[in-house]
């Protein structure tokens, strides 16, 4: 536990928010709930889960048992209760700790973001609150921030031999840090922290 408290301390900038995109097909549930229980007690706030065949969202209370699981053998006591959300679901429960929270997302979760901020405008335009003008990159953000309640990921550690994070929230991930690993298949928390070190120290241009 203190170890990796003072690794998340050490790094130049820790990510607000991380995806776990994984292309495999077959994913660990166990892998998957260690590198979400790493997050925590490294001081990420909030954690996003994505498999393309939405295998983790489909099982998501397996998922969450693991999380409790190595939560309590991890981080021991040291845990106190936090929200869970499952995409645009709207289950809660008791399972994260640190102030994290989890969504646990599958392909359709960031299209529909989309249309419902597409839903939205269209309304204020017919409501002449807006003009079809109006439209911009600041409008659609403002209005997909009202309907996802997460922050934009700043880093997506993408698991497997795939090259595409494969639907994973594209409209915001346009200026994410994207770094691929081979696999989470039995990852090691030496390999997560390597990530993180190489995003703390990457040069982000923002399209620049």
């Amino acid at each position: 536990r203190q170890r990796w408290r003072a690794d998340g301390r050490t790094l130049r900038k820790l990510p607000v928010h991380v995806g776990l995109v994984v292309t495999e097909e077959e994913p660990s549930y166990a892998d998957m709930a260690s590198l979400v229980v790493w997050c925590m007690a490294v001081g990420i706030s909030y954690v996003s889960v994505y498999d393309h065949n939405g295998i983790f969202k489909r099982n998501n209370s397996r998922l969450m048992d693991e999380i409790l699981k190595q939560q309590q053998e991890l981080l021991g006591l040291d845990c106190s209760k936090y929200t869970v959300e499952f995409g645009n679901q709207d289950k809660t429960g008791q399972v994260l700790n640190c102030q994290s929270t989890l969504k646990v997302l599958s392909p359709e979760d960031g299209k529909a973001d989309i249309v419902k901020a597409a839903q939205n405008f269209c309304q204020l335009v017919a409501q002449q609150q807006r003009t079809h003008s109006d439209l911009d990159v600041n409008m659609l953000d403002n209005l997909l921030s009202s309907t996802n309640g997460f922050p934009d990921p700043d880093l997506v550690l993408k698991f497997g031999p795939v090259d595409s994070t494969l639907g994973f929230l594209p409209w915001h991930i346009r200026l994410t840090e994207i770094i691929s690993l081979p696999s989470h298949l039995n990852i090691s928390y030496e390999d997560f922290f390597s990530a993180l070190h190489h995003y703390a120290a990457c040069e982000q241009r923002w399209g620049k």
